[in-house]
């Protein structure tokens, strides 16, 4: 007799779409996986590390990386804070199509900037590119959660405890699955980018 209660119908047609949609796009996903050829780079890899020289200052993959971040956050700023305003103040919102236009423009920042800090980073010499790829791009989640603190003290009027407890926990899962959506178009992008630059050099 509840209000808010969930329909026995709802429950139904939930688990209906988790098993005819969901679990059969996981079994497609994976014979879709399992029959592509794996990706072959176009040089041979030297089984002894070659030795690192000693890097400038400027290339301190920490800095390097935080300050990348700040790129993809500014592309997405204003569109972030429409977004927090329906989302935590329930206001609508309409904007749906510019909002593909700044993913796009997100997906686009992202695969740039980490190109060039991989770039930077083969120019002096430093071949472990993988996880500074990830990183670069990913940081912008960094910003993410910091805006989301700030939100919370100027925009939001929220005293008790479960609420902000509440908040900061679904601002904390979005600013991970930021963080992995922007690592994983960065390090794609630099995976093809070392393809293309290493598979035009000609070995003897």
């Amino acid at each position: 007799k509840s209000s808010g209660a969930v329909p026995f119908a709802s429950l139904v047609a939930l688990l209906l779409l988790w098993f005819g949609v969901s679990v059969p796009l996981v079994f497609v996903g994976a014979y879709c996986g399992y029959s592509k050829p794996a990706y072959e780079v176009p040089v041979k890899i030297n089984p002894i590390p070659r030795q690192i020289p000693r890097q400038p200052s400027y290339m301190n993959p920490w800095l390097v990386c935080l300050f990348a971040g700040v790129m993809p956050f500014g592309a997405v700023y204003t569109e972030l804070f429409f977004v927090m305003t329906s989302v935590w103040r329930h206001q609508f919102y309409y904007l749906f199509g510019f909002m593909i236009i700044e993913l796009l423009i997100l997906v686009v920042t992202c695969a740039e900037i980490s190109i060039s800090v991989v770039y930077f980073q083969l120019a002096v010499e430093d071949y472990r590119w993988w996880w500074r790829s990830f990183l670069a791009s990913g940081s912008s989640a960094v910003y993410v959660f910091l805006y989301a603190c700030s939100f919370f003290s100027s925009k939001l009027h929220i005293v008790q405890f479960v609420p902000t407890l509440m908040y900061f926990g679904y601002m904390s899962l979005v600013s991970f699955a930021f963080f992995l959506m922007t690592g994983a178009v960065g390090t794609v992008a630099c995976f093809h980018f070392c393809r293309v630059i290493y598979g035009s050099i000609k070995v003897d």
